[in-house]
C-alpha cells in the first residue's frame, strides 16, 4: 500500500547519503545501458553486414528495423536515467523554506491571486474538496472561480438539478467562509483601534492572537473529525486541507504564546502582521462564472476555451444586454455601471476540479515567482501525485505510473526541459498576455492564451511560452495532488488524450530548438522535450515490432536484453520507495503493454488531424456512476493481441523459434492478465455487445449521491 504522499517531504527522506547513493546506482545503470547498447550496435552491423555478403535483403532490412527498435528503446530507456539523475541532483540541493520566510507577504506585499477550477457536470463533492483545497490556501489575496461549462439551460431534469446544485454549493461556500471570516477581520480592526488610541500591551495582544489562532485550529480539527469519510479520495481531503490546517494553527498558536512570556519584547510591527494574517484565514471570494450563458464568448468545447474565455475578461468591467432572439452578451462598461466585474490579478492558478492542494502551494510557489532572478518565469508547478491507498487495481497501478512520472518530471528541470502540465499550474497573467492570439468564433472576436490546437492544449502552450523567451519550472515537493480514472473506459479516454498532439507539436518545437542553436545545455533541453512529445509512439510501434516480428537472431543476444535490465532495475527501485510493492513492477509493465492499441489510437487521431487540418473534439475523463463503458474496438484489440499472440508464439515453435514464442506466449499471458484484472471479463463482454464504431459519450451522467459535507464543515464552532 503506498505510503501516504500528503506529505510535503518527498519519500526519500534520509539524507544527503541516500540521494549520493541513487545517483551513483543510477550512473551505472547509464553505463551499463550505453555499454550494452553499444555491443547489440556492433552485431546489428555484423549480421547486416553477413546479409550484404550472402544477398540476403531480408536480413538486411530485418538489421534496419531492427536497429530502430533499439533506438527506440534506448532513447526512452536513457532519458529516465537522464531524468532520475536530475531529480535526485535537485533533491540533493534543495532546502525547504521554513513558513517565516513567507511572513512579508502578510505585510501587504502579496500579489493578487485567482484560482480558476474549470468543470464540466463534475460530483458536488469533487467540486467541494477541489474549491476548499484553493479556498483555504494560506496566501493573504485569493479569488477561486469555478467556470461551469455545463449547458447554462439544459433540458435534462438530472441536469438541471445537478448545475443548480453546483451553483449553490459556491454560493454557500463564499456566504459561510464570509461570515467566518468577518470574526477575525473584527479582532483585527479592535487592535488597530487600540494600537490608535494608546500604547499597546503587546504581550496581552500575543495572548489574544494564540486564543484566536486556536480557534482557527478547533475549527479545522472540528471539520476534519466530522466529516463523513467515504474512499480514499476523502481521506487525502480530510488529511491534506482539513487536519494539517488544524496542526498548523494549534503549532502557530502555541509559538505565538511562547512568545507573550518570551524574553524578547514583542514589536508593533509583529503583532499587526499576526493579526492580518488570522484575518485573511478565511477571507476568500468564492465565486462562478458560465461562459456558455453569453453568445460573444467562446463556445468550444474544450478545457482550454473554458479558461481562456475567462482569462480574456480580467481587468475589465462588463454589463448584460440580451439580443432581438434572447441572446445574452457581455459589454464592456464603466465599473459603476457594471453587473459583472473581473479581477485583473498578478497571478493566475488552473486546477482540474478533481485535484487538491497543499495549503501552502500558493505561497510557495508565489514566493518562487517573487524573486527578482525569476522575472521571465511564466510557469511554476508541482507535478501532481496520485491520489494515494486507492481500492481498484487499475487505479492503483495507473497512479503508480504517476508517482514515477513525478520523478522523472522533476529531474527535466534540470536542463530547462519543463512542460505545462494542466491539472496545477501557478501561472503569471504577464506571460498569458505575452502569448495571447485573437480569433473570431460565430462572428465574434475571441482571445485565445492557452492554445486548443491539441486535445494535450498545456503542451503546446509551453512551446509558445518558451520561444517567447519565458521559462517554466517544477517546485521540488509534494504539493498538489490528482485523481486517477478507476476503471478502463476512463484511463482509455485519459490515455488515448495523452497519445494524441505531441506528433503535431513537434514541428514547431523542432522549429524553436533550432533557432536556439546548440550548446551542450540545450542538447540535453532538446534530447528531453523531444522525448516527451515522441515517447509515446516511438515507444508504442517499437514493442509492437518487437511482439509480432520474429527478430530471432537478436534476441539471442545477451546485449540486447541486458540494455533494459536498468531501466527495470531503477523503476522497480523508485516504485518501492514510493511506497508500492516490488511486485508492481510486473503490473505496471501489464498496464503499459494493454495501453498499446490505445496509444496507436491517440497517434492515429494526431495523424488524422495533421492530414485534414481538423481539430480532434476534446473528450473529458469522465467521472460516472459505476464504471465507464470503452469502445467495442478498443476491448476487440486487446482480445485480438492475445489471439494474434498465441498464434505468432505457435508459428513460432513450428519454424523453432524458441526465443521469440517464449516472449510471445508471456506477452499473450500478460495481456490476459490486464482482461481479468484491469479490464474485467464480464464488463469487456458487455462493452464488446455495443456496435464497434461507437465511441464512449462525453455527455455522461455524473455519478450519484452528489451529496456535500458543507453544512458539516462550516457549522463546525470558530
Amino acid at each position: 500500500m503506498p505510503v501516504s504522499l500528503a506529505e510535503t517531504k518527498d519519500v526519500f527522506k534520509n539524507g544527503r547519503a541516500d540521494f549520493l547513493r541513487e545517483i551513483l546506482y543510477t550512473w551505472g545503470g547509464i553505463a551499463i545501458t550505453v555499454v550494452a547498447t553499444a555491443f547489440t550496435a556492433a552485431e546489428v552491423v555484423r549480421l547486416f553486414a553477413d546479409g550484404r555478403e550472402h544477398g540476403d535483403w531480408i536480413q538486411m532490412a530485418e538489421q534496419v528495423g531492427f536497429a530502430l527498435v533499439v533506438a527506440g528503446l534506448v532513447f526512452g530507456n536513457l532519458d529516465y536515467q537522464l531524468s532520475r539523475l536530475g531529480y535526485f541532483e535537485r533533491m540533493r540541493r534543495h532546502q525547504p523554506e521554513p513558513d517565516r520566510a513567507h511572513d512579508f507577504l502578510f505585510d501587504g506585499a502579496a500579489p493578487p491571486l485567482t484560482v480558476l477550477v474549470p468543470s464540466y457536470r463534475e460530483q458536488l463533492r469533487v467540486i467541494e474538496q477541489t474549491v476548499l483545497s484553493a479556498a483555504l490556501q494560506r496566501y493573504p489575496d485569493r479569488r477561486v472561480v469555478l467556470l461551469i461549462d455545463d449547458a447554462p439551460a439544459p433540458d435534462d431534469s438530472e441536469d438541471r438539478r445537478t448545475l443548480e446544485a453546483a451553483r449553490a454549493l459556491i454560493r454557500d461556500l463564499d456566504e459561510d467562509l464570509r461570515k467566518r471570516s468577518s470574526v477575525y477581520e473584527e479582532a483585527r480592526q479592535a487592535w488597530l483601534e487600540r494600537r490608535a488610541a494608546s500604547p499597546a500591551d503587546l504581550r496581552e495582544e500575543y495572548r489574544q492572537l494564540a486564543l484566536l489562532c486556536s480557534r482557527v485550529a478547533v475549527w479545522f480539527e472540528d471539520a476534519a473529525a466530522s466529516y463523513r469519510t467515504r474512499d480514499h479520495t476523502d481521506a487525502l481531503f480530510v488529511d491534506l486541507v482539513l487536519r494539517k490546517q488544524g496542526d498548523y494553527y494549534r503549532r502557530h498558536a502555541a509559538s505565538l504564546l511562547s512568545r507573550a512570556g518570551g524574553s524578547s519584547e514583542p514589536s508593533t510591527d509583529a503583532v499587526d502582521r499576526e493579526y492580518r494574517r488570522l484575518a485573511t484565514v478565511f477571507r476568500v471570494e468564492v465565486t462562478s462564472f458560465e461562459r456558455k450563458r453569453y453568445a460573444n464568448l467562446s463556445h468550444e468545447s474544450n478545457k482550454a476555451m473554458n479558461l481562456n474565455s475567462y482569462l480574456s475578461l480580467m481587468g475589465r468591467s462588463f454589463r448584460e444586454e440580451v439580443l432581438g432572439d434572447g441572446a445574452r452578451t457581455l459589454v464592456e462598461s464603466d465599473p459603476d455601471r457594471a453587473s459583472l466585474r473581473v479581477a485583473a490579478p498578478d497571478y493566475v492558478v488552473t486546477l482540474d476540479a478533481d485535484s487538491l492542494l497543499h495549503p501552502a502551494y500558493a505561497l510557495r510557489l508565489t514566493r518562487v515567482m517573487e524573486r527578482e532572478e525569476n522575472s521571465r518565469l511564466a510557469v511554476v508547478q508541482t507535478p501532481y501525485s496520485a491520489i494515494p491507498d486507492p481500492e481498484r487495481s487499475i487505479e492503483r497501478i495507473a497512479g503508480a505510473t504517476t508517482d514515477v512520472q513525478y520523478l522523472i518530471v522533476q529531474g527535466s528541470t534540470l536542463c530547462d526541459a519543463d512542460f505545462w502540465i494542466g491539472a496545477n499550474a501557478l501561472i503569471r497573467r504577464r506571460a498569458l498576455e505575452d502569448i495571447v492570439e485573437s480569433d473570431e468564433e460565430r462572428g465574434y472576436p475571441i482571445r485565445r492564451y492557452i492554445q486548443d490546437r491539441t486535445v494535450i492544449e498545456d503542451t503546446e502552450s509551453s512551446v509558445d511560452l518558451i520561444d517567447r523567451g519565458w521559462s517554466l519550472y517544477n517546485y521540488p515537493e509534494r504539493l498538489s495532488f490528482s485523481a486517477t480514472p478507476d476503471d478502463f473506459g476512463s484511463l482509455l479516454i485519459q490515455r488515448r488524450r495523452w497519445a494524441n498532439g505531441g506528433l503535431i507539436i513537434l514541428p514547431k518545437l523542432l522549429r524553436y530548438l533550432w533557432r536556439r542553436g546548440l550548446s551542450l545545455r540545450k542538447l540535453g533541453e532538446a534530447y528531453s522535450r523531444i522525448h516527451y512529445l515522441t515517447s509515446i509512439p516511438v515507444v508504442t510501434f517499437a514493442v509492437l515490432a518487437l511482439l509480432f516480428y520474429p527478430f530471432e537472431d537478436n534476441l539471442r543476444s545477451f546485449w540486447f536484453p541486458l540494455t533494459a535490465v536498468p531501466y527495470f532495475a531503477l523503476y522497480g527501485r523508485d516504485l518501492v520507495q514510493a511506497g508500492y510493492r516490488a511486485s508492481d513492477l510486473f503490473r505496471v509493465y501489464v498496464l503499459n503493454l494493454m495501453l498499446l492499441p490505445i496509444n496507436v489510437g491517440g497517434v492515429v487521431k494526431s495523424l488524422q488531424q495533421s492530414w485534414t487540418r481538423e481539430k480532434i473534439p476534446f473528450i473529458r475523463t469522465p467521472k460516472v456512476a459505476g464504471r465507464v463503458s470503452a469502445p467495442a474496438g478498443y476491448v476487440l484489440a486487446e482480445y485480438a493481441i492475445v489471439l494474434g499472440l498465441l498464434s505468432v508464439g505457435v508459428w513460432d515453435l513450428l519454424e523453432t523459434r524458441w526465443l521469440h514464442a517464449a516472449f510471445g506466449f508471456f506477452s499473450a499471458g500478460c495481456f490476459a492478465y490486464a482482461l481479468v484484472v484491469f479490464v474485467g471479463l464480464r464488463a469487456s463482454l458487455e462493452d464488446l455487445r455495443r456496435p464497434l464504431g461507437r465511441s464512449t459519450p462525453t455527455d455522461l451522467q455524473p455519478r450519484k449521491a452528489p451529496t456535500t459535507e458543507i453544512s458539516a464543515i462550516t457549522s463546525s464552532p470558530s
